[in-house]
């Protein structure tokens, strides 16, 4: 079983900074930042010392995440709704992917599960499912709106041509709010 990075050692609010710290710098400026984490560390008398290629392989993670979710907004903002549901099943098979790479991988380094590594997948897979939720209730609220709007519409083409029709007839107003109400169903 492989050792844990030295960046899963360290506290999660120096992590935290660490991210920040890179998203600031723009995802570079890997020396200074390791130096500046390291005296983090010491400052708060843990025996670590983290290297420049681990702060720098968490700056890629973090750029590339960062990317991955741009790259999604852009997509679901030019997308209707109704192709969203295909975006929520590619990513449910990716995620579905990353899990099975993950275990192959343990499975092949005789190593164990990251619990943090499932709790991620599991945040990744529930957060999905709700936006699939919202997704199918935005759609439904659509429809009802449609529904209502066409039935609103032909409603006032009935009363156009009822009105239209009565005054050819020579109808008073009595018979034409008899024939509304009765007949037609429409307000009085």
């Amino acid at each position: 079983m492989p050792p844990p990075k030295k960046l899963d050692l360290i506290p999660e609010e120096l992590r935290r900074w660490l991210a920040e710290e890179l998203r600031d710098r723009g995802f570079s400026d890997i020396v200074s930042v390791t130096d500046a984490l390291n005296g983090r560390i010491a400052a708060e008398g843990l025996e670590i010392r983290v290297g420049k290629s681990a702060v720098g392989d968490f700056s890629k993670a973090l750029k590339d995440q960062r990317e991955a979710f741009a790259l999604a907004d852009v997509l679901l903002s030019d997308l209707d709704i109704e192709r969203e549901g295909d975006i929520h099943r590619v990513l449910m098979q990716m995620i579905a992917n990353s899990a099975v790479h993950m275990i192959q991988n343990v499975r092949d380094n005789d190593g164990h599960l990251d619990p943090k590594d499932l709790m991620s997948l599991g945040r990744m897979l529930k957060d999905l499912m709700a936006s699939s939720g919202m997704r199918e209730k935005l759609l439904e609220d659509e429809r009802k709106r449609l529904v209502r709007e066409t039935r609103e519409a032909r409603e006032a083409e009935m009363e156009e041509a009822l009105e239209a029709t009565a005054k050819d007839a020579g109808l008073d107003g009595a018979m034409l709010d008899r024939l509304r109400r009765g007949v037609l169903g429409l307000r009085a």
